[in-house]
């Protein structure tokens, strides 16, 4: 069995006194969606961005990968391979107690890998979650509103790495029904919806290796946010 994740479910007009209510899930079924993008020049900026690095177009869009559910963490690190590997904030979309919830995650990938394989470079690396998720029934009706951020640490500051709306992705909505028909999700059903292009720094370098990132969702209608920090820590790459 996989290891349980442990949430922090915000409630609307929350009591800054009151005890935080938790919601615990069994992961169950992991799933990517990629080249989610409402705008067929975004999409083609980030394919670009992509076969910069030698990563082939993809065969459809929006197209699903399936990747180990025990990939799932919401550790403050992780660990990976060499300097190869980077992540991109993403909403989330989690399945449990019998409804939807929204939450906050980072795809990290090793692009090396990604360069040969997208679908084996999903499964090479965990996968950072913020423990803080909303009900989705609250979300949905203005979720293009929402903002999605996230920074790198580079050059010993805060960099923001990726900036936009949900408004920029599929809805979320369309995506889960596109891999899971109407009430086929099983309890601990989680998806990653999607990213935003990377922003190039001043070398002109799109996505990058960074040793902390921090990712943010931001509800500007109820004024609220998800936000998460990890490190990753590299690991000698020996032969």
């Amino acid at each position: 069995m996989n290891p349980a994740l442990h949430f922090t479910m915000a409630p609307l007009g929350q009591d800054a006194s009151a005890t935080p209510a938790t919601l615990s899930v069994v992961p169950v079924q992991f799933v990517i969606a990629g080249w989610t993008g409402r705008n067929a020049e975004a999409i083609e900026h980030h394919i670009q961005e992509l076969a910069a690095l030698g990563i082939a177009r993809p065969s459809q869009v929006p197209l699903y990968y399936r990747a180990g559910a025990a990939l799932l963490t919401t550790a403050p690190t992780i660990e990976t391979l060499g300097l190869t590997a980077s992540g991109e904030a993403e909403p989330l979309l989690l399945m449990a107690q019998g409804q939807w919830w929204l939450g906050l995650g980072s795809d990290h990938t090793d692009r090396e890998v990604e360069s040969y394989s997208v679908a084996v470079s999903k499964q090479m690396c965990a996968k950072p979650v913020a423990p803080t998720v909303w009900r989705w029934s609250e979300v949905q009706s203005h979720q293009d509103q929402l903002q999605l951020q996230s920074e790198i640490w580079e050059g010993g500051q805060w960099v923001i790495y990726q900036k936009g709306l949900l408004s920029a992705i599929r809805p979320l909505q369309s995506l889960r029904d596109g891999f899971w028909p109407a009430g086929q999700a099983a309890e601990g059903s989680v998806m990653l919806c999607g990213t935003l292009g990377a922003i190039p720094n001043a070398q002109g370098k799109g996505i990058r290796w960074a040793e902390k990132m921090r990712l943010t969702l931001h509800d500007p209608v109820l004024n609220r946010s998800i936000s998460h920090t990890y490190a990753q820590q590299a690991l000698d790459l020996v032969s």
